[in-house]
């Protein structure tokens, strides 16, 4: 099942993406981790990449199409695959549409976690990592119980500064991607506000 995760930062799609994972056997694609690693691996896309990125540019829809392009390839997306944080614009919706056609493959569904502003910038902002274990808690939803992990740290981009300017440039980008994806029959809404055993019982339940 070829499928693609919907939804600003903060909206629950790598917590969902671990369930489809584990019920479809299939790998979650996330462009910043192909990035990351076509640059380690130090294949030609993933140096092209590197080029932009050391001088502060940003990596052109060309590049990441062909590192997307590369990963699609690899065994373990054989029997489908969970695109996730691309496309982001729709002039890379378009490109990923014309390479999976020349790769004779398409997105069954495209699922779309729906979360107000006001709940996003709550969750992002509660966010704390433990200096001592790595975990990740929200000082409200899930507060740590023991004392060791009390050290708590906030990630620097994780302010309602830095959240509100992020969620702007979602809805001003994501925004022609609905219609998008809605025009091909693929688009599922899911209430991202529930609880999280909810929300994966209403996605499971839009697939099968």
């Amino acid at each position: 099942m070829n499928l693609m995760l919907f939804g600003a930062p903060g909206a629950g799609k790598g917590t969902q993406a671990k369930f489809l994972i584990e019920k479809y056997n299939i790998p979650q694609i996330s462009t910043g981790d192909i990035l990351r690693a076509a640059i380690t691996d130090k294949t030609a896309m993933g140096m092209e990449a590197k080029k932009f990125m050391d001088e502060g540019k940003l990596v052109p829809d060309s590049t990441i199409i062909g590192i997307i392009k590369d990963r699609l390839v690899e065994s373990d997306c054989k029997n489908g695959f969970i695109l996730d944080g691309f496309p982001r614009t729709l002039a890379q919706a378009e490109a990923l549409d014309e390479l999976m056609n020349n790769m004779k493959i398409s997105l069954d569904k495209v699922i779309s976690l729906n979360v107000p502003d006001s709940n996003i910038v709550e969750r992002i902002t509660g966010r704390r990592t433990s200096k001592v274990t790595g975990k990740i808690y929200h000082i409200k939803f899930n507060p740590p119980v023991d004392e060791k992990e009390e050290d708590l740290e906030q990630r620097a981009d994780d302010t309602e500064e830095t959240v509100t300017k992020r969620l702007e440039a979602y809805h001003t980008q994501t925004a022609p991607l609905i219609d998008f994806y809605k025009a091909k029959g693929i688009f599922i809404e899911l209430d991202g506000t529930k609880d999280v055993s909810e929300v994966t019982k209403d996605m499971i339940n839009s697939l099968s």
